[in-house]
């Protein structure tokens, strides 16, 4: 399969008025995308636009204004992207949601908009602009799962419930849709600093105090840039890589993983009673009820090496 070439092209970037969306809004503005931006925060995504057309006056941009957690307004926007955009070359499922708390401490309704949002959306918004990506020669589909799409702490049921199938849709995918040229890359982002911390629900059977200085302990350890991610994320398109991990805080437990796939957990949760904080930042997935798990599988890491 070829390069793929920026160039010329439509992307799709959902989630793009903050975080690595708005970064990869940016660096596809750059490389010489057109794009169609999407998120339901109208005033962030207008500061986006407004940069992007100011660095770039020849792109042309449009947006849409959408909570993914609506189905039907999904469906809507989905339908009007295809008609009005019908050579969509790259569609980038990157818009998420967190949700702090252990199964027994988050209601199904709130379970439910996790799963919405992060991988509803995602399956609901490919399946409607298949037909524009095979209308383009060389597509491409990148879709955002997460570390907690490659392990699952406690704490983090709905979340990684949600991507890991993400990670599952995108893998089937991949191999779907190879004989029609289009390539597929499952992202498996670290400790970038995005909002979703800030943007993330509570539980609601989870105390407020332990969340708050949960919270704030997590997002000292967010310390890769989005723009730094977003480059990354584009080198792997480019490459046509199936799938990209970003940071060691991602690579490391995604090792540890596949090394002790039943078993993982014991030594996440040795770590964790250890008490040692490493410095590898923890994937940007909410705040979990205990510290976080990417500091514990760099101990764990090291002591199965």
């Amino acid at each position: 399969m070829q390069r793929f070439e920026f160039a010329g092209a439509t992307a799709v970037v959902t989630g793009a008025a903050s975080g690595i969306g708005a970064a990869l809004a940016h660096a596809l503005a750059r490389r010489g995308s057109d794009l169609v931006l999407l998120d339901r925060d109208a005033e962030r995504l207008d500061t986006v636009v407004t940069a992007i057309r100011v660095a770039h006056p020849d792109r042309h941009v449009r947006t849409y204004v959408v909570d993914l957690a609506d189905a039907t307004a999904t469906a809507q926007v989905a339908a009007e992207i295809g008609q009005r955009h019908p050579r969509v070359r790259l569609l980038v499922n990157n818009a998420g949601v967190g949700l702090g708390g252990r199964f027994d401490q988050v209601t199904f309704d709130e379970f439910s908009w996790v799963i919405d949002v992060n991988f509803r959306a995602v399956a609901q918004l490919t399946h409607a602009l298949l037909p524009t990506l095979r209308a383009e020669r060389g597509a491409h589909l990148v879709n955002i799962s997460s570390l907690f799409g490659l392990i699952a702490p406690a704490g983090q049921a709905a979340y990684s419930a949600s991507k890991f199938a993400v990670r599952g849709l995108t893998e089937a995918l991949r191999h779907e849709l190879v004989d029609d040229g289009i390539g597929v890359t499952s992202v498996h982002p670290g400790g970038i600093r995005t909002r979703i911390t800030a943007n993330a629900r509570i539980g609601s059977g989870v105390s407020h105090e332990e969340y708050a200085a949960g919270r704030a302990q997590f997002e000292k350890l967010l310390t890769i840039a989005p723009e730094r991610a977003a480059e990354v994320i584009l080198r792997g398109v480019e490459r046509r890589r199936g799938r990209v991990l970003i940071g060691w805080s991602a690579k490391l437990p995604d090792l540890l993983a596949r090394v002790l796939p039943a078993s993982y957990n014991r030594l996440l949760v040795t770590g964790l009673n250890r008490g040692v904080v490493r410095p590898t930042p923890p994937p940007a997935a909410g705040v979990p009820a205990q510290r976080p798990a990417a500091d514990a599988a760099v101990d764990a890491a090291r002591e199965v090496a």
